[in-house]
């Protein structure tokens, strides 16, 4: 789970407005008049799900909004969050279940307005999303069916925007130093230290090692995309498609969290909802097949970047797990929800080590091929 443009102490004030405050903001900002609020769970961010009350003739629009007010860190770059935002928008007009703004009574998708609490004169980013129905897949009982679908989702959704997404501030999404894309694995040389002397730390420096001679000298051969970045089983929302309660079968019915889009690869977003979908699998080695068979349903990977897939998905659970624990050492306060992933991600990791390169990519190649066939790229 991410959060944040790089690891170091940040200056961000996390926004602290009252349910009171954020109904007096949407009526003013937006002129909703808000019937029913509640808290929403983020980390910097400050989010709120709510429901407008609507009179007849009163105009069209959905009746459940997230309210997102951006930390004061974040709310300093208005193009970064205009691009996420616009991405989103352009998404849902291609037919993906992705959230769309409210816009403002000044006709615009965002305002940064000033908080008042109690921590000086903040401004802060406020965007007002529809509301996306669902449950998070960390909630449900996983199948392979819904692997395949994500891996399917992930190619679909970078072919998308890469293809036909065009905004000016698209360039805002090439973030040199972003801690989060996964080319900048080496970076994490620096944050090593929250881990201690132990197993872990080995193998995590191992990966880094790996990685910096044999996935960076590759990156010309991959294919360039703009990435999601952040495909977690908690930013994907589901949907029951079927009544059977043996075999219950789900459709992705929400796409959240675009704080982590960037330029990156094809290769890269398959390599980051393998890791995170093997979170949520009774069977975690497999996972890796059905998620890159979906994948290549829509977008086949070359034989360069089929090669890079194992340090790749290695390289986002190092991000992952050494990210975590130096956050939780800055914020111990938080420290349950930053280390989610790690409570069964160094298991994974560790065994996808000892069993080595070769055997995993056999299981997950393996599993892929079982699959109907695919042409080659």
């Amino acid at each position: 789970m991410s959060s944040g443009n790089d690891c170091q102490s940040k200056t961000f004030t996390k926004p602290a407005l009252g349910e009171k405050e954020a109904i007096e903001l949407v009526d003013r900002v937006f002129g909703l008049k808000v019937s029913w609020i509640r808290p929403l769970p983020s980390y910097e961010d400050q989010n709120f799900h709510m429901r407008i009350s609507r009179n007849k003739g009163a105009g069209e629009g959905a009746d459940e909004y997230v309210l997102k007010i951006t930390n004061s860190e974040d709310s300093q770059e208005p193009d970064l969050i205009e691009a996420q935002t616009r991405a989103m928008m352009f998404l849902s007009t291609e037919g993906f279940p992705s959230a769309t703004p409210y816009l403002t009574k000044d006709g615009n998708i965002m305002s940064l307005e000033s908080g008042d609490t109690g921590a000086g004169n903040k401004k802060y980013m406020v965007r007002l999303l529809t509301y996306l129905p669902g449950t998070p897949v960390a909630k449900i009982a996983t199948n392979t069916h819904i692997f395949f679908e994500i891996g399917k989702l992930a190619a679909s959704l970078d072919k998308a925007l890469s293809e036909k997404f065009h905004h000016p501030s698209v360039k805002s999404l090439h973030r040199g130093q972003f801690i989060w894309n996964l080319a900048n694995v080496p970076l994490l040389d620096q944050y090593v230290y929250a881990l201690g002397q132990n197993k872990y730390r080995e193998v995590v420096e191992q990966v880094i090692e790996l990685f910096k001679g044999k996935v960076i000298p590759k990156l010309s051969s991959f294919r360039a995309c703009l990435n999601h970045g952040d495909i977690n089983d908690h930013n994907i929302l589901v949907e029951p498609s079927s009544a059977s309660l043996e075999n219950p079968q789900y459709r992705v019915s929400g796409i959240l969290d675009f704080s982590d889009m960037s330029y990156g690869y094809f290769v890269f977003e398959v390599a980051i909802a393998i890791m995170y979908m093997m979170i949520e699998s009774p069977d975690p080695l497999r996972v890796g097949g059905h998620v890159l068979a979906g994948f290549e349903s829509v977008l086949p990977l070359t034989e360069e970047e089929r090669g890079a897939l194992f340090l790749l998905v290695s390289g986002r659970f190092a991000q992952s797990l050494v990210i975590a624990a130096h956050m939780a050492l800055l914020y111990p306060e938080n420290e349950e929800y930053l280390t989610i992933t790690a409570k069964t991600g160094w298991k994974h990791l560790m065994t996808m080590f000892e069993l080595g390169q070769e055997a995993v990519e056999r299981i997950w190649f393996e599993t892929a091929q079982a699959y109907p066939s695919h042409p080659p790229a």
